[in-house]
């Protein structure tokens, strides 16, 4: 029987997991450098342990009181003697797990980083590859922890669901939806909070330090450098994997849901689980193709990870084939039978997009393209230009991701099954066969997530390391080692930014067929018929407006959030400058901790707003217009945050990456008016890329699943029908 295959899960999630604890020990098996170097690591340590303590405490205040909440509207009705909740009984305890899975994926990616900073920068005094070897092993601990906990909750919840509390598959479906609701709160919460505190630091380090001062970058005089160097774990690391945790496990967590309606049984469930496993183990092997030469440019060491992602994701394309094949022909798949090639085709279709998707942000963002070098050279021209050009720069690099991903949605549910007429009619059950390839378009766009990750996660790391190495007065050739590392980094950074935002398109696209279908369902079994979901129903139009308006208005809080952070550090790093005697004359040693803590504070309090509003959105939109306001309000979102999260990426990335290009030694180098409008630039862009931008993965997903969730309650109290 194929749903004895559940095992499948359990082996994807054992090798995922063992990987990452070999990858970890492989860390920790390397030298962490002279004393100096250890006491600063030190210091980075602990100001991240601190912050994820009080992060992690507020969050679990909120889910504490969400698990209050869920479980009065689950428990308090049937106590009165009503047939049944206002939700599933089992969304409260699948809303906490899958919150403390993501708390759990933030929590060991920064364990692990803030460990492997050091030892990569004394990698570094040997040579080039073996500071990559160091920061890229980091990076997977990441990458695989992240892939291997989503498959080991979502294929555990499935053996409870089914084999202890024999429930239906509705109720299955259903249950998983509310998991990727908890994955995704938390992760806006660490999303949002880690990056206001990463960009505040960075912020403020660069324009006192940089502009005012002319010290270099990580000079040990700045007082906001150990907090810079925090704020790239619990930010870029921490916040990065509980970010791409909750991509993964929502794009499963989509597919799931539209699985049985597709007709496909059981084998509609295991095909994502299975693809998945496929993914971890085909990134494993491509881990070892990730390597290097000394003296390498951009080009070389950017193919040299180009090389492990794409021989991951070819063998993950030939491995899948002979799987579905398996699964649909095991005699309980249903019509899966019949659309073998269908839905390889969208496995290929959504491992191609992922792939081009990466090329549009790599092209945009790396300093080896002609874009980034042509905004770096708009720099000769002052701040203002450099600004302009970098803002047109990241308009428009919105249209390829865009157009790919409609083009792939579109291809995937044609090729699926969703253009097939059956007896003249286009039926409800081909309809879900092509949605359904769409969500197996986005597992399999992530399938090879671990090392895509393991790519993107090693770049916190390295800047780390430049930051280390430049405060323990190591050699000039580090520093060039650690810098060619960071700045490799920063495009990938954005490569697996680009991949995070596209799968959650797809994947919103599959929720938000998911909330269709799951409300009309309802409605009509309360007796309201049929829902009118046409565009120019005036709740669905609002709705619509609404959504739109509630992404702008996230991106300023988050970005008003930085600002109003960055200003505390700004006067604080002068205020030292000031009254500490001998501070600038490296004669006396800056106060690094209240630099930490203004950061911390600022952080912890400013991300409340940002998240509250993603959270209770959709429960308001539901409460005043009702299901078909909720359809409107859900589309806004994903159109509108998918455009604008490509935007505020690839141009902070560009500004990034046009800084580090003048650094390298082009355009006057560090310290030319050149460089002192490139840093602007790149203040200008650090929240767009790293708080603002990324989060929209969070938000589109939390979106999507609180509003299915709270369905029962839109539909008995929206006051709009």
């Amino acid at each position: 029987m194929i749903e004895q295959l559940f095992w499948v899960g359990y082996l994807g999630a054992g090798a995922s997991l063992l990987f990452a604890f070999l990858q970890a020990r492989k860390v920790f098996t390397y030298e962490e450098g002279n004393e100096t170097m250890i006491k600063i690591a030190q210091a980075i340590r602990a100001g991240a342990n601190a912050f994820m303590k009080r992060q992690y405490g507020t969050v679990t205040i909120f889910l504490l009181i969400m698990f209050a909440i869920l479980a009065a509207l689950a428990y308090i009705p049937l106590l009165l003697g009503n047939d049944a909740g206002y939700i599933n009984p089992y969304t409260p305890f699948a809303f906490i797990t899958g919150g403390g899975f993501t708390a759990l994926c933030g929590f060991v990616g920064m364990k692990v980083s803030t460990n492997a900073n050091a030892r990569t920068a004394f990698a570094a005094t040997d040579s080039l590859n073996k500071a990559l070897r160091v920061s890229f092993a980091s990076g997977s601990v990441m990458g695989f922890i992240v892939n291997g906990l989503a498959i080991l909750e979502i294929t555990t919840w499935y053996i409870i669901l089914k084999y202890v509390f024999a429930e239906s598959n509705d109720v299955i479906a259903h249950t998983m939806v509310t998991f990727g609701m908890g994955v995704a709160v938390v992760a806006v919460f660490a999303r949002v909070g880690g990056g206001i505190f990463t960009k505040a630091a960075d912020v403020g380090a660069d324009l006192v330090g940089k502009v005012e001062a002319g010290i270099p970058e990580d000079d040990p005089r700045n007082p906001a450098v150990i907090a810079d160097n925090v704020g790239d774990n619990v930010g870029d690391v921490a916040g990065m994997g509980a970010d791409l945790h909750e991509s993964n496990s929502n794009a499963l967590v989509a597919t799931i849901a539209i699985s049985f309606g597709a007709g496909y049984g059981i084998a509609g469930f295991m095909l994502p689980i299975i693809v998945s496993v496929i993914g971890i183990l085909c990134s494993i092997f491509g881990t070892f193709f990730v390597q290097t030469k000394e003296k390498a440019d951009q080009k070389t060491l950017l193919n040299s990870l180009r090389r492990g992602v794409y021989i991951a994701g070819g063998t993950a394309a030939i491995a899948t084939l002979p799987l579905i094949y398996f699964i649909a022909h095991s005699g309980e798949a249903g019509a899966m039978a019949d659309n073998v090639w269908g839905l390889y085709g969208a496995v290929l279709v959504g491992i191609a997009a992922g792939f081009i998707v990466s090329f549009f942000t790599e092209y945009y963002t790396s300093d080896a393209s002609r874009p980034t070098r042509d905004l770096a050279e708009s720099s000769e021209s002052g701040a203002a230009p450099l600004i302009i050009g970098g803002m047109s720069l990241g308009m428009k690099s919105t249209a390829g991701p865009i157009l790919t991903i409609s083009g792939a949605a579109i291809i995937s549910f044609m090729i699926s099954g969703g253009f097939r007429w059956v007896d003249g009619d286009l039926t409800n059950a081909t309809y879900s066969m092509g949605l359904y390839g769409i969500g197996l378009a986005a597992v399999s766009m992530l399938a090879t997530n671990a090392i895509i990750l393991a790519t993107d996660a090693f770049g916190p790391v390295a800047d780390n390391a430049g930051g280390i190495a430049e405060m323990a007065g190591l050699p000039p050739e580090v520093r060039e080692r650690t810098d060619a590392l960071d700045a490799l980094g920063n495009t990938t950074a954005a490569t697996g930014k680009g991949f995070a935002i596209a799968s959650n398109a797809f994947t919103g696209l599959a929720l938000l067929v998911s909330y269709v279908n799951i409300a009309q369902a309802q409605a009509y079994e309360a007796g309201k018929g049929l829902l009118n979901l046409a565009l120019v129903n005036p709740p669905v139009l609002i709705g619509f407006f609404g959504g739109t308006a509630v992404v702008f208005l996230f991106a300023a809080l988050c970005m008003s959030a930085v600002q109003r952070a960055a200003q505390s550090i700004v006067h604080e790093v002068r205020r030292q400058f000031k009254e500490i005697t001998g501070l600038l004359e490296g004669k006396a040693e800056a106060d690094y901790a209240t630099c930490v803590d203004i950061c911390t504070k600022g952080a912890l309090k400013e991300m409340i707003a940002p998240a509250m509003l993603t959270i209770f959105g959709p429960i308001i939109a539901g409460l005043l217009l009702g299901v078909a306001g909720v359809v409107g309000y859900l589309a806004g979102i994903i159109i509108s945050g998918f455009g604008l999260a490509i935007f505020m990426m690839n141009s902070g990335g560009a500004w990034d990456n046009a800084k580090k290009y003048i650094e390298a030694g082009k355009l006057g180098g560090k310290g030319s008016d050149n460089h002192k409008a490139a840093v602007i630039g790149d203040t200008v862009g650090d929240p767009l890329k790293d708080t603002a931008g990324p989060s929209f993965n969070n938000v589109i997903t939390v979106s999507c699943t609180v509003a299915i969730v709270f369905i029962g309650v839109t539909i008995a109290f929206g006051l709009m029908g």
